[in-house]
């Protein structure tokens, strides 16, 4: 008998992700693709489709002719994509009846990307031991989902787990959603590495001039940290600065949600223990005094392929 095989799709800000997943959570195959989000909701559903057709070009049709799909955004029961932040000219996009149609036959099911990361941690990675917890997904935006007894909380419409737009300042640098002060416009890796770039113009004896050959605008984040591990003071103190923020937004929602564990995933939390260790002293310096002794911040296992897998996990059998 075949063994159940699905496609899971990782709709980023920059890069379409795909790949043929097993039951058990291993990747069989796997494809990348510019996602061109600058060109609007189809061109940007051709890049899906093409991914999706050289899966099934190159290893058939999966034995359970099901598609998942995590995108960035607000994403209804009915797969509705909602205004992210990210992607040009999405104020509301049907992307799983699009998708559908262009696969007859095929279940299609979207769902938010953070959440699907949440869903493959929960399921495959660091949160199979910790039935509750606030998952973070932090690279171009910062996302989150929220596991409560091992499922996933949506909320009513879908949009629950949204830290990246928590407001820690109402007056503060305006977001790409629309708001002041969010979570996202201090540390999302455009925004960091722009923050980064201002405190840094100055001092040119920073290994940072060094590391981007004195042209500021390639800085990004995985810079700083390499930066911060040669000892550079300024790259440390950025990344630290970046974690006690993320730490203040996550310490609102486990004070909301009564929470003690939040998983850290994504690009920019693979700056290591620094920033790490400096999130957690965010969430504790903040929360409230019941539930600091339990606060744990943990960093994702899967990776890069977190989001493939956890869309996979949206039409795989429990």
């Amino acid at each position: 008998m075949k063994p159940e095989t699905v496609i899971g799709i990782d709709l980023g800000g920059t890069t379409v992700k795909s790949g043929l997943i097993s039951a058990s959570g291993d990747v069989l195959y796997e494809n990348r693709l510019p996602t061109r989000p600058d060109e609007g909701p189809a061109v940007v559903i051709g890049q899906i489709e093409a991914g999706i057709r050289d899966i099934v070009a190159k290893k058939g049709p999966t034995s359970l002719k099901a598609v998942g799909i995590g995108a960035p955004g607000v994403v209804d029961d009915r797969g509705v994509v909602k205004a992210p932040p990210n992607l040009r000219g999405w104020d509301e996009v049907h992307l799983a009846q699009e998708v559908a149609k262009r696969f007859p036959g095929y279940r299609v099911v979207v769902e938010n990307d953070a959440n699907v990361a949440a869903i493959a941690e929960a399921r495959f990675g660091a949160g199979r031991n910790h039935p509750d917890f606030l998952f973070v997904i932090w690279g171009t935006g910062v996302g989150g989902g929220i596991i409560l007894d091992r499922k996933l909380y949506r909320g009513p419409t879908g949009g629950a787990g949204e830290i990246g737009h928590i407001s820690i300042d109402h007056a503060g640098p305006a977001c790409n959603c629309g708001g002041r002060g969010c979570i996202e416009a201090y540390i999302g890796q455009r925004y960091l590495s722009q923050r980064t770039a201002d405190k840094v113009r100055d001092r040119k004896d920073s290994k940072i001039h060094q590391l981007v050959g004195g042209d500021l605008t390639k800085l990004e984040p995985a810079i700083i940290a390499q930066a911060a591990e040669q000892g550079d003071a300024l790259a440390r103190e950025a990344l630290a600065e970046a974690g006690h923020l993320l730490g203040v937004a996550i310490a609102a929602v486990m004070n909301v949600m009564d929470l003690r564990v939040s998983i850290i995933g994504g690009g920019v939390s693979a700056a290591g223990d620094l920033v790490l260790k400096a999130t957690q002293a965010g969430v504790v310096g903040q929360v409230l005094k019941p539930l600091k002794p339990g606060i744990r911040v943990i960093p994702a296992q899967l990776g890069n392929t977190a989001g493939m897998l956890g869309a996979a996990g949206l039409v795989l059998p429990n």
